[in-house]
């Protein structure tokens, strides 16, 4: 019998893609001779081929139109047997279905973001784990799988690797903490201004240089961590895909809120401090495949492996979005954040 070709569909975004490794990961070991073709957005060609899961990897560009119907054009010359769609969206769910692709599985209505799109799906699965990656592993099993996720672990690209290592020996850092004010959403980010004091703390009690990792549009809050960090002189990053995986791969620590440059230390084996607030940990927080977090008495910090979670108490769970530090990020104080740093830098001595 022929191996079976699967159409895996992730388009974006980068925690996201980090959130869906281990399920397909899992996909990956059940069938290890069967074709994987991942479909993605350009932007993520890379962070998806780094992860060694795909046979190949495609890319599409949703909004062009012309690279749409290619898309659609190879996926029913491949004839694939089945597609998994981890996204859920109407975007994610139409290449499969009009290149003809005989069994899709997705997500039930329950579970999906957008109206409608499970009526594009042969089979719907209506997930019932906590956490989104344990979600994905549902849509693994029922595409046949021994498991729903499997470990997986990135390694930054060679070349990358070799052009990082030099840049920050030529700037004098060796032994680092990377700092991730931003996020998609400000009101998921914490101050920049609590980071700047950080920084400060962990340079004058632990040390360590600080690396202040900053994406399109987060030019602000870069300068004002770096303004608030006394003469410490944090080293701003704003470096692509490649680079920035090196960055946090060979990190002490990483400290951020729920965002996709902490969910990609996680995936590289970095531990991290992690800020939550609106959005829950329960369903989006640090993802390493481990059942039974610990809970302080508190609540206010969960151990998960090397990763520490911070929220605080009693936050009610919401997605809308804020050009403001949401109150719940306001009660994450500075000395507990710098506390969990110094465990776990203690723990990595």
């Amino acid at each position: 019998m022929p191996e079976r070709r699967f159409l895996v569909v992730r388009l974006g975004s980068l925690g996201d893609i980090v959130h869906t490794f281990p399920a397909v990961g899992a996909l990956r070991e059940s069938f290890p001779a069967a074709e994987i073709v991942w479909l993605t957005h350009p932007r993520w060609k890379l962070l998806v081929s780094s992860s060694g899961l795909a046979s190949k990897t495609w890319t599409t560009e949703t909004r062009s139109l012309a690279s749409w119907k290619k898309t659609i054009r190879e996926i029913r010359d491949a004839k694939f047997d089945m597609a998994v769609d981890y996204q859920g969206l109407w975007k994610s769910a139409a290449p499969a279905f009009f290149a003809g692709v005989p069994e899709r599985i997705g997500f039930a209505p329950a579970s999906v973001r957008e109206f409608g799109v499970p009526i594009l799906y042969t089979e719907h699965v209506q997930a019932t784990s906590s956490h989104v990656a344990d979600q994905n592993g549902e849509l693994t099993l029922r595409a046949g799988a021994l498991a729903p996720v499997a470990e997986v672990q990135l390694h930054p690209p060679p070349v990358d690797d070799e052009a990082f290592l030099k840049y920050s020996s030529a700037r004098g850092v060796d032994r680092y903490v990377v700092l991730s004010p931003g996020g998609g959403w400000r009101s998921k980010c914490w101050p920049p201004e609590r980071f700047g004091t950080l920084c400060r703390m962990i340079a004058d009690s632990l040390s360590l240089r600080c690396v202040v990792n900053y994406g399109p549009g987060e030019d602000d809050l870069a300068a004002k961590v770096r303004d608030s960090s006394s003469d410490t002189d944090p080293l701003l990053f704003n470096g692509e895909l490649g680079p920035l995986m090196s960055l946090l791969r060979h990190a002490e620590c990483v400290v951020g809120g729920d965002t996709g440059p902490l969910h990609l230390a996680v995936a590289l084996g970095t531990p991290v401090v992690a800020l939550f607030g609106p959005t829950n940990p329960a369903r989006n927080g640090p993802y390493r495949g481990a059942k039974g977090a610990v809970t302080t008495p508190r609540a206010a910090a969960t151990i998960n492996n090397e990763d520490i979670v911070l929220r605080a108490p009693n936050v009610i769970t919401t997605h809308t979005r804020g050009d403001q530090p949401h109150p719940s990020m306001l009660e994450i104080q500075v000395d507990a954040v710098f506390d969990a740093v110094r465990r776990i830098i203690k723990g990595r001595a």
